[in-house]
Parts: structure tokens; sequence; C-alpha cells
């Protein structure tokens, strides 16, 4: 028998030859082949898309996108927490950008986008469930539509982030700047006034003695009006000494030594101090102080001011009704006092402002707003910190944190 040999046949030659690559057979290898390709696509696009989600979701800002119309066509799990209601899908840009915070239409980073243009700007909010204001920069940048596209326009894309705490630490930061110059001012304009204030209320006093020792002063009816005149000169004149000494003490370094203090006992001393205020009007001072509070280490005279001017605004605040609370707990490395009242509470447009020296919402002669200054900077030099909260029509609450010795 002869000897089979093996002979490679030519399979593209053999293809022409019998005409599969024009048959049906040819057909459907082709489409089968595409078919392939496309499942390839598709999955090659699932897992580009699972990256993306993963990627929009590990952004920590909020992240929405806006179609042609202006209106939520996608939000990352960040913004229910910033904005659940105005960024719902299908809201306009309107619900976040125009209702409540004001933004003029012209200026809508979302319309600016849509018109194929970059924007920057900040917003804030009040949240009515703690009265605090919350800051948030947003950058607003255009998703261009494809060329072939030409039936929608483009859309935006709005990063929104969260900056209150850094605008807080910056606010501190400048209250801290701004306590140091006006504390430099202060102490040289205090050394200034005083001297003449207190000529002026010497000879003041001395001619009231004049008055009382002379009594042929009296009887002259062109002095009549002169012992109610000299009456207000000195009066008017050791407020205004009042007034200096608050501001020198503003400004002057505690010269106090700093040793171990028990808020405790001070905070026993400055309510016995204006338990009177019980008595002339309808108002309740309680405490709950923690009986194993630790000693903190720093100027009892300068805390005793801090919470004596704390007490004295929630008595204000109160209108001559209501309550106040003084509490203190160990909380880690930190004593906690938390001076809390259900007045009138703060307006929001006030609260950046309260610890600047002289703004004051109190009646003219019902103080001169240093109080909250000098607790601010007493607070700040003994490294502690000083917070508040406050809603309108429920009271307001102080929190002072000092560390422990």
């Amino acid at each position: 028998m002869k000897e089979i040999k093996h002979t490679r046949v030519n399979e593209h030659f053999l293809d022409t030859l019998l005409g599969i690559e024009s048959s049906k057979m040819g057909f459907y290898g082709e489409v089968k082949l595409k078919i392939q390709e496309l499942k390839t696509a598709n999955f090659g696009r699932r897992i580009k898309k699972t990256e993306l989600q993963a990627v929009f979701d590990a952004i920590s800002d909020g992240v929405v996108i806006y179609d042609h119309k202006g209106l939520v066509q996608h939000r990352n799990h960040v913004c229910p927490r910033m904005f659940p209601k105005e960024t719902l899908l299908g809201n306009s840009c309107r619900a976040l950008f125009h209702a409540e915070h004001g933004v003029a239409q012209g200026s809508c980073p979302v319309e600016k986008a849509l018109k194929g243009e970059s924007s920057q700007l900040s917003i804030s909010t009040t949240h009515n469930s703690s009265g605090r204001n919350r800051f948030y920069d947003v950058i607003a940048t255009p998703i261009e539509t494809p060329s072939d596209d030409l039936n929608s326009g483009n859309r935006a894309l709005v990063f929104i982030r969260d900056v209150t705490e850094r605008r807080n630490r910056e606010l501190q930061f400048l209250q801290a700047e701004k306590m140091s110059s006006i504390g430099v001012l202060a102490a040289g304009v205090a050394h200034e006034i005083n001297n003449p204030m207190t000529s002026v209320a010497g000879y003041a006093e001395a001619l009231q003695r004049r008055f009382q020792e002379d009594p042929s002063l009296a009887g002259d009816l062109r002095l009549l009006d002169f012992p109610n005149y000299l009456d207000v000169i000195v009066r008017e004149v050791y407020r205004c000494k009042g007034i200096i000494d608050s501001l020198l003490s503003f400004s002057r370094k505690s010269d106090g030594e700093f040793g171990k203090v028990d808020l405790n006992l001070i905070i026993g001393e400055v309510l016995e101090l204006v338990r009177h205020k019980e008595r002339d009007k309808k108002i309740t001072l309680s405490d709950n102080l923690s009986t194993s509070l630790p000693f903190v280490v720093g100027d009892a005279s300068a805390l005793r001011q801090v919470f004596l001017n704390l007490i004295l605004n929630a008595i204000q605040a109160l209108n001559d009704e209501g309550s106040v609370r003084i509490e203190t707990q160990a909380e880690g490395t930190q004593v906690v006092i938390r001076v809390i009242d259900d007045g009138a509470g703060i307006p929001a447009e006030n609260m950046d402002q309260i610890w600047t020296p002289f703004f004051t919402t109190k009646a003219v002669g019902k103080g001169q707003g240093l109080g909250l200054a000098v607790t601010y900077d007493i607070i700040k030099r003994h490294e502690g910190e000083i917070e508040v909260q406050s809603v309108i029509g429920a009271g307001t609450e102080f929190t002072v944190r000092l560390p422990v010795s």
C-alpha cells in the first residue's frame, strides 16, 4: 500500500473556489463575529460604567448633573445629606440656586454651564434644626454635546463642597487677629482717656462737696440746678470709666497667676452674685454641676468674669421672664460648661458678629457690647473653645470647653 501524504489546503483558496464567502454560511459567520464583538464591547462598557459609578460615589463632594433643560438628571449619595429636596431627580436648578439663596437668574451656575460657561460661587443656608449657618462652594462646568447630536444641548456638571468647618476656622482666625489688633488699640485709647476722665470726676466731686459744705451756695437761685448737673456729670463719668475698665480688661494679658481652678466653685460664686435677679424678675436660675469635675489650669479671676458675662447675657435675653440653666461635665480631656437660656434667641445674621467688640443689640445703656468680646479673649488665652447655638424663639446655648489640668 502506498503511503498517504498529508497535503496542506489553502483555506482561503478553498473558500473562494466554493463561494462560501457569498453563501449563507459565510453571512451567518460574519454576523456571529459581529455579535461577539458587540458582546465584548458591551462587557467593556459595563466595566467602565462600574468604574465610573465607583468614582462617582467615592467623591466626598455633592455631585449633580443637570440635563439641557436645567433639570436634575443624576446625583451622588452625598447630595441627599446636603440638599435632599432641592436635588431630587427632575427638580429644576431653581430649587437650589434661585428659591432660598436668591442667586440672580443671570448668575445661576447651571444656566451658565448650559451656555458653555464655567463658574464658581458660594452659597449659605440655615438648617432649622440647629439654627446654624452652613456654607458651600459651588463649581459648575458644561458637559458639551457631541457634534453629531443636534437634538439636545449642553448639560451641566455641578460640584457642591461643604466648607462650613473651614469657614469657621477662618472666622476664628480672623477673630483672633481682630482681638489682637483691637486690644492694642483699646489699651492705648483707654489709657489716654482715663487720665482726663479722672480729672473731670475729681473736680465734679469737689464741687459737690462745696455745695454740701456751704449752704449759701444752695440758696443762690442762679446755682439751683448745679447739684443736679453735677450728679449727672459724676454718674456719666463713672459710666465712662466702667467702659474704659472693660477695654483695659479686654486688651490686657492676665496678670493673675495660673493655677488649679475649681470651676464649680467659681460658678457657684457667680450664681450667688446674680441670685437677686430671681427676686426682681420672673426668672429661674438652676444648675447641674458634676460632682466629679476635674480642675482646670487658669486664672480664677478671669474665668469668673467669663461666667458672669455669660450668665448675665442669658438673663438679659429672657426679657424679665424665663429660665437659665448652667451645666458642667467632664468629656475626655476637657471640662465642658454650658449656659442655656430659653429666651428669644440670636438671629442668624448676628451669629458671626456677637464676638465683635461694641456689637450689641441691647437698648442704649444696657451694655457696651464688650462682654462677649472679653469672654472670647479670655477663653482663647486659656487654650479653650467657646461655641454658640441658637434658635429664634427657643433660646441660646453657649458651650465653653477648657483643658483639664
